[in-house]
């Protein structure tokens, strides 16, 4: 008998397998095939743990497939007959250790899970700052009612039709993405690290990571959803932001390493006026998570935060996890190629 073991009581509610997914997963098992399901809790964040309980390890000692948040290195010391891995999470790096590389396990994760959910904060945040409605909630806070800031220049309302859309990162999320803004009528520019594959869905043009710096001057929008590896660490630094227009929105769904926080605060300027390079930024990660209290995106009015919640979707997420992981599951046993295979060099 084969062994699956299911490793994803995560310690974040939202993220914890429900009791209908877990029925499923033992019900569904494919002829000549137990599910074990762990009861103990695991860590789900970012980029899933490399802590594992002990009943994970007494459990998995003779299991050939493991579904969890990653793949902690303790596990692989006694995972002796694991031949496939694959986790719930999209970002993967805390699992590439040697150990790992060492392995041999065929490595498969849930990119383009979150992507629906988190293209449409995406939307949600540029609208926040195109309609000025950052505007609107400080005004409702004081009950003053006042047109002026929405009729001046300075506030810079638009459609969002006139925007330019940079998505650094066109991968599951970054179509999602371009998909929305292209159907309100914007322009969008993709950046993958291979664009001879061709032009991914809702963009009209693609480049590569040699182009950012000739792109950023045309960007309306610049949303990241790369991920976080050696090469697209700090992509957006004091440099990039000097190179965008003035009243630019920035926006980073991906990884908070991925931007410079002190040359975005640099770029945003004061926050008593008015004279920074950006419009405004829409940030659902950060470098340090929690975002510390003394941190000044906090209180910056130009700066919408949202504490890494952006790929939340209670009612939509487990029914794409599970449809992705059923489909590999039933390639394993079939000897196909599975979906969504780890690039161990590359990083995702």
């Amino acid at each position: 008998m084969k062994r699956l073991v299911v490793d994803l009581m995560s310690t974040i509610p939202h993220l914890r397998l429900p009791v209908t997914a877990r029925a499923r997963l033992i019900s569904r098992a494919p002829a000549g095939w137990e599910t074990v399901v762990i009861d103990a809790l695991t860590v789900s964040a970012g980029d899933g743990t490399n802590r594992v309980s002990d009943e994970t390890l007494a459990t998995v000692t003779t299991a050939e497939a493991y579904f969890g948040f990653g793949v902690p290195a303790p596990l692989l010391e006694v995972a002796g007959a694991l031949r496939w891995a694959h986790s719930a999470s999209a970002g993967v790096g805390n699992s590439i250790t040697p150990a790992l590389r060492a392995s041999g396990i065929m490595f498969t994760n849930s990119a383009g899970v979150y992507a629906e959910p988190m293209a449409d904060t995406v939307l949600a945040g540029v609208l926040h700052f195109t309609r000025a409605l950052d505007f609107a909630v400080h005004q409702q806070a004081a009950a003053r009612w006042d047109q002026l800031p929405f009729t001046s220049a300075t506030t810079d309302i638009r459609e969002i039709s006139e925007c330019r859309v940079l998505v650094i990162g066109a991968g599951g999320i970054g179509s999602a993405v371009a998909r929305r803004f292209t159907a309100l009528g914007c322009t969008c520019t993709g950046v993958r690290r291979r664009p001879e594959r061709g032009l991914p869905d809702g963009f009209s043009s693609v480049a590569g990571p040699d182009d950012i710096d000739r792109l950023l001057p045309d960007a309306d929008v610049v949303v990241l959803a790369a991920p976080l590896t050696d090469a697209s660490r700090t992509t957006l630094d004091a440099a990039r932001f000097a190179l965008l227009p003035h009243g630019a929105i920035v926006v980073n769904v991906a990884r908070g390493a991925l931007i410079d926080e002190v040359a975005l605060l640099a770029a945003l300027g004061p926050a008593d006026n008015r004279e920074g390079r950006l419009r405004g930024a829409v940030l659902d990660v950060f470098s340090t998570e929690p975002l510390p209290t003394t941190s000044p995106l906090w209180a910056h009015p130009r700066v919408l935060v949202t504490p890494h919640v952006s790929g939340v979707s209670p009612r939509r997420h487990w029914e794409r996890a599970l449809g992705l992981f059923e489909d590999n599951w039933r390639r394993w046993v079939a000897g196909e190629p599975l979906r969504n295979v780890v690039d161990l060099d590359a990083g995702y």
